[in-house]
């Protein structure tokens, strides 16, 4: 998710905004799976963004599937990792990443917020962003190895937990309060679309879900996965923190920087175990 995205103008809102509505918003922003978005406008972003991890349920498990069937097929981990790693850059067209990337080189730059947003605005990849990139993308394959050295259900959970988990952290950076540093782009259009209360219950519900779905692995792992989720929103919080007191507010590659930065803590908290 970057200011890359050319959507229409934001039109005048009506007062609410369908779930399928919100939907089609968070799949057709959030992912290139077929959803045709039928409304641009602050109520649509609001549910949109509020169901982003629904996006991330379905991200998850389509990156998992390839990976366990190389294991199951006789692949070792790491490649049953790699690939599952590569499937969500591919469903998000590398939006994600490349928001890390352009992150990385504007907090990096040490330079005025105007300068520093303009330098995420460029097309080319700085030193930083390479370093980013490469760090966050060796840590995420070597993590899920981990995983699906002990078996290919924690492989494929740690899979779809961490897919979800990037997108609880980006409905709580549109939480209420939350500024958009520049008026255009996709993030000003979802900055601060989520109301606080809404944007808490979608990240307890995370922390909950997680839990209740390493049950069958024992209790030990549910508290396990369910302090991974904590974890990474922490450390999507503290460098979204960061970012806006660096940039005076986030952009669309602040919430690709976020999503990254989760879904790496999940993963290494959860190859700890």
């Amino acid at each position: 998710m970057t200011d890359s995205f050319d959507g229409p103008p934001l039109t005048p809102p009506p007062e609410r905004a369908s779930f399928p509505d919100g939907l089609r918003f968070a799949f057709g922003t959030l992912t290139v799976l077929p959803a045709r978005i039928t409304r641009w406008d602050r109520p649509a972003a609001r549910t949109g963004m509020a169901c982003a991890p629904l996006a991330g349920l379905v991200v998850g498990v389509l990156a998992a599937v390839p990976g366990v069937l190389l294991l199951v097929l006789g692949g070792g981990p790491l490649l049953a990792a790699a690939v599952t790693v590569a499937v969500p850059a591919a469903l998000t067209r590398g939006l994600h990443l490349d928001g890390l990337a352009d992150t990385a080189d504007g907090l990096g730059s040490a330079k005025p917020a105007d300068e520093a947003l303009r330098i995420m605005k460029q097309s080319d990849i700085g030193p930083f962003g390479v370093v980013a990139l490469v760090i966050v993308m060796l840590v995420q394959v070597a993590a899920l190895s981990e995983a699906y050295a002990d078996s290919w259900i924690r492989g494929g959970l740690a899979a779809v937990v961490a897919a979800v988990t990037a997108r609880v952290a980006m409905t709580l950076a549109c939480r209420e309060g939350v500024p958009g540093a520049r008026p255009g782009g996709l993030g000003a259009a979802v900055a601060e679309v989520v109301p606080r209360p809404v944007a808490a219950v979608v990240a307890a519900l995370a922390v909950a879900a997680a839990g209740a779905a390493a049950l069958p692995l024992g209790l030990p792992a549910a508290a396990r996965y369910a302090a991974a989720v904590l974890l990474a929103l922490l450390a999507a919080q503290l460098l979204l923190r960061r970012c806006v007191r660096r940039f005076d507010g986030v952009t669309g590659d602040v919430f690709g920087a976020l999503a990254e930065v989760a879904a790496t803590t999940a993963l290494i908290v959860l190859a700890l175990g």
